[in-house]
């Protein structure tokens, strides 16, 4: 019986350090991606859902939000809005390029991307204390004036200007949850909740679009639930997890337990906004019921899966 693997892509997936960001880049990066994901498809014969990030992205869109509403008058449109937009250009791109990898090797299935809705809880303390920066820089002045005009809150960013800042909530479930779970049952490759999810509360019996950004690892854990996953694989710039990172004593974890992987968390071993989330994920789904979550570098996503390489988190 064919095992169930949600497969959380990292930024690298979609856009390298250092490029400009055009379609082509992208859309070149992607390609490479869809061959690795290709690979898992055909050698082990897994059943394979995608989550992806979108950082870069939806960080473009914001820019060209602020640049139509300045030089040209275009109302722009808010932050969930944005994000679903990021998850329609970034699903596009990867279904496009995973068709068409499998194609090539004589695998006719169909991917399906669907827009995803992430539930969170409208008390959650991340709204008090908004900590992510989102979209361009500004200087003070502007900063200040965007904030008194839009409600924004604006911080000083490590001395290179002023920016937005927005609550990071915990994911809860995703709406769209039922339809890909059918979906996922009747065969199709999955690609859902893209950059954590659109983030929606609830109020009233109706779901409400917020302003805020969801940790796409967090979210992606979530979607390996909903889905009933044996395995979570996040893939990044990084071959695995690392305790005392940098430092002399720099050791890498290859197998490790759940419960130790959990008190080097509590520890602080890994950085809020890189690796924490990624390893708090891991250890979310291996409580949770899952065979083992694996943290590991993109290009070594067949191997990983193997056991050979990356950090194994098991029960």
């Amino acid at each position: 019986m064919k095992k169930r693997v949600v497969i959380a892509l990292g930024g690298n997936a979609i856009l390298q350090r250092g490029q400009k960001g055009t379609y082509e880049e992208q859309m070149e990066n992607v390609r490479k991606t869809a061959k690795q994901i290709a690979d898992i498809i055909l050698d082990n014969e897994y059943e394979v859902v995608i989550t992806h990030g979108n950082g870069p992205q939806v960080g473009a869109i914001l820019l060209q939000q602020d640049a139509g509403e300045h030089m040209y008058g275009i109302p722009a449109q808010p932050m969930d809005v944005c994000g679903a937009m990021s998850q329609g250009q970034i699903g596009y791109m990867i279904q496009q390029a995973l068709v068409n990898e499998l194609r090539k090797r004589g695998i006719n299935k169909p991917v399906a991307t669907v827009i995803t809705q992430t539930i969170v809880d409208k008390n959650d303390s991340a709204f008090q204390n908004p900590s992510k920066p989102v979209g361009p820089f500004y200087d003070e002045e502007t900063a200040k004036k965007l904030a008194k005009e839009k409600g924004w809150v604006v911080i000083e960013d490590a001395g290179r200007g002023w920016r937005r800042v927005v609550p990071s909530p915990d994911p809860k479930g995703h709406v769209e949850a039922p339809i890909i779970q059918d979906l996922v049952k009747k065969g199709f490759i999955v690609i859902a909740s893209g950059g954590g999810g659109i983030p929606v509360i609830e109020e009233n019996g109706e779901f409400k679009g917020v302003e805020a950004v969801i940790d796409k690892d967090l979210a992606g854990e979530k979607l390996a639930e909903e889905v009933n996953a044996d395995i979570l694989m996040i893939l990044t710039d990084v071959n695995g997890a690392a305790i005392n990172y940098g430092k002399p004593n720099e050791q890498w974890l290859r197998e490790v337990k759940v419960d130790e992987l959990k008190k080097y968390y509590e520890e602080g071993h890994f950085k809020k906004g890189s690796m924490g989330p990624k390893v708090l994920a891991a250890i979310r789904f291996v409580e949770w019921g899952g065979e083992r979550a694996i943290i590991a570098a993109l290009d070594k996503a067949v191997e990983a899966l193997e056991g050979k390489t990356g950090t194994q988190v098991v029960k």
